[in-house]
């Protein structure tokens, strides 16, 4: 069983490895909710089907598995799918504690987006804050891909 989730991860993995530890700019929970609920920002949940079945997404967030089967390339083709190809459009990427997501933030401005946000205390929260279900911000049951 760890072989093929090992296969899959591999193509992501390789391409953020090479990437530092933290990127900028960062949004705090809270505030990213309100500016996607204003329309200012589309949230990217990055997480996998089964994250998102386990807790739900926060809600109004696309959901773009970075687990793409095609690798990162995969991903970008996903992602740019979900804003309609606009690599200035701003968005909000949220994983369960801010640790791919730092990672994949880093990884999305190196490929020319240029308005990427890390929650980085993402929904269980980390050290940079509770996380969105701990604050209580809405959060949406997972309909598809779970």
């Amino acid at each position: 069983m760890i072989i093929p989730i090992l296969k899959k991860l591999l193509p992501c993995a390789c391409a953020l490895l090479t990437l530092s530890a933290h990127a900028e700019p960062d949004l705090g929970a809270p505030e990213a909710a309100a500016q996607a609920q204003a329309g200012k920002l589309i949230l990217i949940d990055i997480r996998t089907p089964p994250e998102w079945k386990e807790t739900g997404l926060a809600k109004g967030a696309r959901q773009v598995n970075m687990l793409n089967p095609r690798g990162a390339n995969g991903f970008v083709e996903q992602l740019l799918g979900e804003i309609k190809g606009n690599r200035n459009a701003p968005i909000a990427l949220i994983c369960r504690t801010g640790n791919r997501t730092t990672q994949v933030q880093r990884y999305l401005q190196s490929v020319g987006f240029t308005q990427v946000y890390n929650i980085r205390e993402g929904m269980a929260g980390s050290d940079a804050g509770p996380g969105w279900i701990k604050r209580g911000l809405p959060v949406e049951a997972c309909t598809k891909q779970c």
